[in-house]
């Protein structure tokens, strides 16, 4: 067993498993923080994904995959762009649309424009889904985040966001120095 250190409002490991250079550590306000954080992102996510099935029959992640379908211009979108698009390795889109595919939400078709990739292509029992789905989805999102928060913290969690995901986009540069 790991022991660890309480200090300054977060837990530390002991010094000789620490990875080595400088690890800036989380304060006890940035921990707070993170794990709220985590805790509403995996409570969001199981709570919809338990209405999503039980008001139109899908999953979270079918929901994902068929806005991102219904986003796309005829409906259809390269493999290789879908699992971009979802942050998905294309192992896990492979097996997910496979599993889509046999409930009849989605096909797959030979790319024409140059034969080597597949295009996923939302049907219209797909688009039915999805088309059942989304009133109760907005109704929950708006529910659970949207009214709890003022339009200043809206524009806050935006711009939260929108940092994490450049910072993400960017790759790994080196932190910012604390002020």
């Amino acid at each position: 067993m790991v022991s660890t250190r309480f200090e300054g409002g977060a837990f530390h490991p002991p010094a000789d498993q620490r990875p080595a250079g400088d690890v800036r550590w989380l304060d006890s306000r940035e921990q707070r923080a993170w794990r709220r954080y985590l805790l509403m992102a995996s409570q969001l996510a199981a709570r919809m994904g338990r209405e999503l099935t039980a008001d139109a029959g899908i999953s979270l992640a079918d929901y994902d995959v068929l806005v991102h379908l219904t986003d796309a211009p005829g409906g259809r979108l390269r493999a290789s762009r879908l699992a971009q698009e979802l942050s998905w390795e294309q192992s896990r889109l492979s097996h997910h649309v496979a599993r889509m595919q046999r409930r009849g939400l989605v096909t797959r078709e030979e790319c024409a424009e140059d034969g080597r990739g597949a295009l996923v292509v939302l049907t219209a029992v797909g688009r039915a889904a999805i088309e059942r789905a989304a009133p109760a989805h907005v109704t929950f999102v708006r529910e659970h985040v949207f009214d709890v928060l003022t339009g200043d913290q809206v524009e806050a969690l935006d711009a939260i966001a929108a940092a994490v995901l450049a910072r993400l986009a960017a790759g790994d540069p080196p932190p910012p120095t604390r002020r």
